[in-house]
């Protein structure tokens, strides 16, 4: 019997709070097919007829930010006022993504879309939801068109592949992707780096990870179960805006590349300086580097919530 009671406690402590989650954002999706009923709304889920309906989702989610994770945001004046790409490390549960995007909406009034794995549209009764907060498939002329009306449009390169497979040691797994940076070239949009301080200690998942890699290799689903949720302290931080360059490539705009020229001729020196911009994945892991004690610890992250110099 106390073995039993032992494991039941186990699983509930590792588990509950993760389930809890999926239950507020399927609660958050009833509310909105309320509203969307009482109010007979038929307008575009984009539009300013949802900002009532937006906003209040925004403070629930950003009071449980608070209590929770003491959440902070730094940075929010690095957005840049008309259009861009945010990419953004993938914890093993992107709730402080979810964060970010309830306090730029209650502070600023401002809509980010996201760009959601395809399996995140199969999820069954969440249409509404995803619609009404922007979630967006990842093509091209999706990203291009929300773009070209002015949003802000965020990604993660890892996806779910760096939320199963990425652990405390905070790597990067974005493999050869790179269509965000064509992107944001065609669009001629700059790129921001954003990363959430702890998210891993947050949330978690198994060590075990072969069986689970092939089989996500296999499905591309997200089997393996996250676990965790003790409430760490979560600090977003937006880094420095990567400026559009038209003569840059995507494959540069991806990796870490800075020139600097000096040259002299004719017995005249001449300083030729090549503007150069810090890549994102070197900017998102710069933010990482700066901001995080590495390997991650769940302790140290717990007893940030009650140091006051760092707030």
């Amino acid at each position: 019997v106390i073995i039993t009671s032992l494991t039941i406690t186990a699983i509930l402590v590792f588990f509950i709070v993760p389930l809890t989650i999926v239950f507020f954002i399927y609660l958050s999706n009833i509310l909105l097919l309320i509203y969307q009923r009482s109010s007979e709304v038929k307008a575009d889920p984009l539009s300013d007829v949802w900002d009532s309906a937006r906003k209040n989702i925004a403070r629930f989610w950003d009071i449980y930010a608070r209590v929770w994770h003491g959440y902070e945001l730094h940075g929010v004046e690095n957005l840049s006022e008309g259009p861009g790409i945010l990419v953004y490390y993938h914890g093993a549960i992107p709730i402080d993504y979810l964060y970010f995007l309830s306090r730029l909406f209650l502070w600023k009034k401002r809509l980010c879309l996201s760009v959601a794995d395809h399996f995140v549209f199969r999820l069954p009764g969440l249409k509404l939801l995803l619609e009404v907060t922007g979630v967006i498939p990842g093509t091209r002329e999706e990203c291009l068109n929300a773009l070209k009306n002015g949003y802000l449009v965020s990604i993660s390169p890892g996806g779910v592949r760096e939320a199963l497979f990425s652990d405390e040691s905070y790597q990067l797994m974005w493999g050869n992707r790179k269509g965000f940076a064509q992107v944001a070239l065609d669009a001629k949009v700059p790129i921001i780096p954003m990363y959430t301080q702890n998210v891993r200690e947050g949330y978690r998942m198994f060590k075990e990870r072969r069986f689970f890699r092939r089989l996500y290799e296999s499905t591309r689903l997200p089997f393996t179960p996250p676990y965790g949720g003790l409430p760490v302290k979560f600090r977003t931080y937006i880094g420095k805006p990567i400026p559009y360059d038209p003569n840059i490539t995507a494959e540069e705009l991806v990796e870490k590349k800075s020139v600097i020229i000096l040259f002299s001729m004719h017995n005249k020196v001449c300083k030729g300086k090549f503007l150069f911009s810090f890549q994102t994945k070197a900017a998102v892991q710069a933010l990482i580097h700066k901001h995080q004690t590495i390997p991650g610890n769940i302790w140290k992250a717990l007893l940030e919530r009650f140091d006051k110099r760092r707030k």
